[in-house]
């Protein structure tokens, strides 16, 4: 009898051990995936370095200028309309440094910031390679593309933060003063970290559907909590809205929120799609 117990612990200490052996390997295999996907910032990062004239001129200084294609749109618009008021001639900016070593600084955040931006589509390639081994082939097949959309979606939102949002924000906040006694000079890292938030918050935000597809994947969201939510996911859109843009303007909020409402509809077909294919594979099962 004690035989048979001395044998059952070992076969549980071994099954023990071989689970604590299989969470350590799986530790590493991620923590491999996480330093590919460093080297590949860094790479792009340094590649931000030997660019860094144009990026620093064109990209990040440009909504800064009249002539950003946003603003030359909006004049083209105005035209077109036959309305004045839509070209904007002159943004009262101007950039300064109050610190010794503030150059040297910005230059550095600024190419981490182009680098963490160009690698973030290799980031989801790595997290898919670490968690595609874990899927069965059903599932696998269903999360096809998963990279290629969050990669899309993420473009996107970063091109509607940086030619929309961040330069609309940049002519009100320039231009806004509570006294003509007061001038406004600021500070290139205050610039930089407007800029920055803006287009990256927005390239978040638009995540929404991959969000939702996971989410819907895992029973906690389904098409009709979604619809019967809509009036509340309204509210939250709005407060979003003004969260993204540090304007009281309702033009901006309103150019902001619009795609949000659309992502949200997105994210109902996709639960919808994903319950669907919820019910068929239930259906099979049972045949």
């Amino acid at each position: 009898m004690s035989d048979n117990k001395l044998i059952k612990a070992i076969k549980e200490k071994g099954q023990t051990m071989e689970a604590e052996m299989s969470f350590f390997d799986h530790l590493e295999a991620l923590r491999w995936h996480l330093i590919r996907a460093a080297i590949a910032i860094v790479i792009f990062t340094i590649g931000a370095f030997y660019f860094y004239n144009f990026i620093f001129d064109t990209v990040i200084l440009g909504p800064s200028r009249p002539d950003f294609w946003t603003y030359r749109m909006l004049c083209k618009l105005g035209d077109a309309l036959g309305k004045s008021g839509f070209c904007i001639d002159k943004i009262n900016i101007k950039l300064i440094n109050t610190e010794m070593a503030g150059q040297f600084t910005l230059q550095i955040n600024s190419c981490l910031l182009i680098g963490v931006m160009l690698g973030f589509p290799y980031l989801l390639y790595e997290i898919w390679l670490f968690i595609k081994p874990a899927l069965h082939e059903k599932e696998r097949k269903a999360a096809t593309g998963f990279v290629f959309y969050a990669t899309f979606l993420f473009v996107l939102g970063i091109l509607f933060g940086y030619y929309v949002i961040t330069p609309e924000s940049i002519n009100f906040l320039s231009g806004f003063t509570v006294s003509d006694k007061i001038e406004n000079y600021f500070d290139i890292d205050s610039y930089l970290s407007s800029v920055a938030t803006l287009t990256l918050a927005t390239g978040i935000v638009f995540q929404l559907p991959i969000l939702v597809y996971i989410l819907s994947s895992l029973g906690i969201l389904t098409p009709k909590f979604m619809r019967s939510g809509r009036r509340y996911a309204v509210v939250a859109i709005l407060v979003i809205s003004a969260v993204i843009t540090p304007t009281p303007d309702m033009m901006t909020m309103t150019i902001v929120s619009i795609p949000l409402f659309v992502l949200y509809e997105v994210g109902i077909v996709v639960a919808g799609v994903v319950e669907k294919r919820k019910l068929k594979r239930a259906a099979e099962l049972d045949l």
